[in-house]
């Protein structure tokens, strides 16, 4: 997948998360948490969408690391 790709279904995960986030201006160096307001639950529950849905499998110990939309996008991408 490119990072297009990636961006695209990440952002759609977002969008099931925080429905009433406005995606369209989130930058990608942006903090999710801090941004759209997402709680630890969230967080967790997206990474874990993401990871079914990409067949990438995220460590627990890996979820700090992937706290902007860039992050997450880079991330998903090394581990295809």
């Amino acid at each position: 997948m490119t990072d297009a790709q990636i961006t695209e279904v990440v952002c759609k995960t977002l969008g099931r998360v925080a429905p009433e986030a406005d995606l369209t201006q989130l930058a990608p160096s942006a903090n999710l948490r801090d941004t759209l307001d997402l709680d630890s639950f969230d967080h967790l529950n997206m990474l874990i969408d993401l990871a079914e849905q990409l067949g990438v499998e995220v460590p627990e110990e890996d979820y700090g690391q992937l706290t902007t939309l860039a992050d997450i996008v880079r991330y998903l991408r090394a581990r295809q």
